[in-house]
């Protein structure tokens, strides 16, 4: 190189500042960011710089437009570098490649070691340059390292690493995969996994590699299992993360895998999953078996607890003595045993239930059958292996075996009913298709659950002869719970004349009706015990079943009438019925000989309601008489029975007057009302039931409730399909407005065509999304049969299918019919 100069440079040289017209000599490739930065300069003869690169920038601090037309040799070299600077630059022109570590002077003056690469290239008019490459040494060195590093992983790692192209066929495998397959690493390059591995599930591997080559995502613990050439008579199981392989660019290379053998930890999550499924099993069974004092109902529980989860087969039998309320008795050693199947079960149809006992049916097994030795010692009986000779054993008939054959029993437990020391009967268990034998862990979950079933089994036997007297109390029990009442706010009290048998004959209860309507009901049968308290059970479920058929009052009470009619002779009843109208107020009473209601209004007086008595229930071949009456808003009302008002020589009416009086005061709660009433008329000497119900009106939403009136011009079913699908918008139930606007349609379309003028249409949400249309037609609807050339006749039919439930009812003015759809949850 030659010293600085000054002037113009050489003709053909490029400018200061610039990379010049020769800049494209150079190698694009050699222009661009490496991970190891790769400088590179362009000088002529003269060691002027003709292309200074990015790179060259980062490594040496100069800019190229510092640079570009400079001489070289002054600002790179340090003085005392430069004669050797100047004689490599001239062997170099003479055609001499000269490769090496030289130092460079950094533009902040410390020195760089850079690998260089020179080399005497030809430029435009046969002009001599020099191309000159450099890497920081420390850059290089580093890289080297890691590739060392990373390669010493890959090969010496115990994890089994693997990289796959994108076809998924092996591109690289360590030792240690290569170990854990069996094969070498040779086997493996440039073929698939189920070309390498065909006993493990290829198939799921590939789609989570292929997923993951698509996506980008990463996979871990992607769980592998099967047998590979190195064990092949053993099953194991991996855990395998995938990661996709790609270049700076983003080109996708293939997948990369890592993988350990995780065949113990596989075993003992498969022991501690089936110990977790035998703890849920025994759990989920404890909450079912014994829900009932029902000897059958149990067994039943049990049955339906094991099957399929623990055995595909399982049937209780019970000693028939035991079955006959009998106490059971210690099994004579040289006896066999008579056993009545009460509870059988089976999964997957495998067909055992045809051959073993039918539900009902007794069977007697000798003194030599396992059933009846394992009964004897109270122990359970285990065939881990079932065959032939075992069956023999096992069925009670000869002619069952080679059916328990075919239907593939392999494994069988028996384990016998104790309770208090003595033995009920016996529970069986039956695999077919599980696969596993049953276990010592096995026998002591069915011993727990069988334990179980037993000591309910026992209780329900020793309950036998209380059961008749449980069950007719329990048909007569009043209701537990009132459900909320749009428009109306309910409390109860029920106060029984013996805290000890709890047996009467007062009832109560509050039904809900379609539309939002709601039926309040009071009754007294004549008498105590346990004749009245079912003839009250009967007719409180009449009288429900009854109301809920949008039946008036009056005519609630006549069928209820013939109803006590049919009971028997003597058994009469009083009742009083009350349906409420929260959209208008209304309220329709009926009284069958029954004390009147009393209301209290707005200004805290209250008063008897003017209702015609009528006579008992049970006198038969009588009419009542409906009386309507408006509850305004924050009055109460008040059903009770006598009870509450009779006290034993004094007149009934100061009864009645002593409950006016103690109603009359505003600013009460309506329980508050209920304990005040209790408080002073109750006694703790009654000798009679008291029911009760108060009843209070309250403002109706407006935001549950909307109507159109449907008068004027113009398509009904349009306007109304309108109005309901805005309406149900607007409530929050849109996902409601397709069934709600066929069933519109079809209630205005049929309004039409049979009573020619609809009146009116109501939406109501209360419960359930109801649908009303009132019109002046008097027939209800009913479902006609349509053939198949019919053009009409099928709205009904769609209302049914469409519908919840609906119906119709009377109106003084024609009739209303309803549709009900089920709210959507969190409506």
């Amino acid at each position: 190189m030659h010293a600085p100069q000054t002037g113009p440079p050489p003709e053909g040289g490029a400018q200061p500042g610039g990379s010049g017209g020769v800049s494209g000599i150079v190698p694009a490739a050699l222009d661009g960011h490496r991970l190891v930065p790769l400088a590179t300069a362009l000088l002529d003869a003269d060691g002027l710089v003709l292309h200074w690169s990015e790179d060259a920038e980062r490594l040496l601090g100069w800019r190229a437009d510092e640079i570009v037309g400079h001489f070289a040799a002054p600002l790179l070299a340090t003085a005392e570098h430069r004669p050797e600077v100047l004689e490599l630059y001239e062997h170099i022109l003479a055609g001499r490649r000269w490769s090496g570590i030289f130092p460079v002077r950094h533009k902040d003056g410390h020195e760089v070691a850079l690998d260089f690469r020179t080399y005497g290239i030809t430029g435009p008019g046969g002009r001599p340059l020099v191309l000159a490459t450099g890497s920081d040494v420390r850059a290089i060195q580093q890289v080297e390292g890691n590739l060392a590093v990373l390669d010493g992983f890959f090969t010496q790692s115990p994890i089994g690493m693997a990289v796959y192209d994108t076809e998924l066929r092996y591109v690289r495998i360590n030792p240690a995969l290569a170990a854990m397959n069996g094969l070498p690493v040779e086997d493996h390059l440039s073929k698939r996994l189920d070309e390498v591995l065909p006993g493990i599930n290829t198939t799921e591997i590939e789609s989570v590699m292929r997923e993951v080559l698509a996506t980008g995502e990463p996979v871990i613990d992607a769980r592998s299992h099967g047998r590979t050439p190195g064990a092949p008579g053993h099953d194991h199981a991996w855990s395998a993360s995938y990661f996709r392989l790609a270049d700076a660019s983003g080109r996708v290379l293939g997948v990369s895998s890592s993988l350990i053998d995780v065949t113990e930890r596989f075993q003992a999550e498969a022991r501690a999953a089936r110990a977790q499924e035998r703890l849920t099993l025994l759990a989920e069974a404890s909450a079912r078996i014994g829900t009932t004092l029902d000897m059958q109902r149990t067994a039943e529980e049990l049955v339906s607890a094991v099957v399929p989860k623990f055995a595909d087969f399982a049937t209780v039998d019970l000693l028939d003595p035991i079955l006959q309320g009998e106490e059971p008795g210690l099994l004579a050693p040289d006896q066999g045993v008579l056993l009545r199947a009460v509870a059988s079960g089976e999964a997957y149809g495998a067909g055992l239930t045809n051959v073993a006992d039918a539900v009902g049916e007794t069977t007697a097994y000798d003194s030599s059958r396992i059933y009846t030795k394992s009964l004897r010692s109270g122990r359970p009986m285990v065939v881990a292996k079932v065959d032939e000779a075992a069956l023999r054993r096992i069925a009670p008939r000869e002619e069952r075996v080679e059916p328990g054959l075919a239907a593939g029993i392999h494994s069988y437990l028996l384990v016998p009913l104790l309770a208090r020391g003595m033995v009920l009967g016996g529970a069986e268990f039956v695999r077919t298709r599980n696969p596993e034998s049953f276990s010592e862990s096995d026998v002591a979950l069915a011993e727990e659950l069988v334990a179980r079933t037993a000591v309910c089994i026992d209780n329900a036997r020793l309950y036998r002869r209380e059961r008749d007297t449980a069950l007719t109390l329990q048909r007569s029990l009043l209701p537990q719970e009132i459900h909320r009442t749009l428009g109306l706010e309910i409390a109860y009290r029920y106060l029984p004349s013996s805290v000890v048998s709890e047996v009467g004959g007062d009832w109560f209860d509050v039904v809900p009706l379609s539309c939002g309507r709601v039926a309040l009901v009071v009754g007294d049968v004549m008498g105590h015990g346990i004749r009245a308290a079912a003839t009250m059970g009967q007719l409180r479920t009449v009288a429900r079943t009854l109301a809920t058929l949008d039946m008036p009052p009056a005519q609630v009470l006549a069928r209820l009438d013939e109803t006590a009619t049919g009971i028997g002779e003597g058994q009469f009843a009083t009742c009083v019925c009350a349906v409420y109208d929260p959209v208008d107020r209304s309220c329709t009473v009926a009284s069958a000989g029954h004390l009147p209601p009393v209301v209290m209004g707005t200004d805290g007086v209250a008063r008897v309601l003017d209702v015609p008595p009528g006579v008992p229930l049970g006198v038969g071949g009588v009419s009542f008489e409906n009386v309507d009456f408006t509850l305004p808003e924050g009055s109460v009302l008040t059903l009770y029975t006598d009870g509450l008002v009779e006290r034993r020589g004094e007149d009934i009416d100061r009864g009645i007057n002593e409950l006016c009086a103690t109603l009359a005061a505003r600013g009460r709660t309506l329980e508050a009302h209920c304990d005040a009433v209790v408080s002073a008329l109750v006694r703790g000497d009654s000798e009679d039931d008291v029911a009760m119900i108060m009843a209070r009106a309250l403002p109706l939403p407006s935001d549950r409730m909307a109507t159109l009136q449907l008068t004027g011009q113009g398509p009904m079913p349009a306007r109304a399909r309108r109005f309901t699908r805005g309406t149900l918008a607007a409530w929050g139930l849109g996902p409601l407005a397709d069934s709600a606007e066929l069933l519109v349609s079809e209630l205005v379309t049929n309004a039409l065509v049979h009573a020619q003028e609809p009146q009116r249409l109501r939406l109501f949400r209360d419960r359930m999304l109801t649908l009303e249309v009132a019109d002046s037609g008097r027939q209800a609807p009913r479902l006609r049969p349509s053939g198949s050339q019919d053009e009409g006749g099928r709205g009904m039919h769609l209302v049914n299918e469409l519908a919840q439930r609906w119906g119709s009812r009377p109106t003084r003015s024609g009739k209303v019919v309803w549709a009900e759809l089920e709210l959507p949850l969190g409506s």
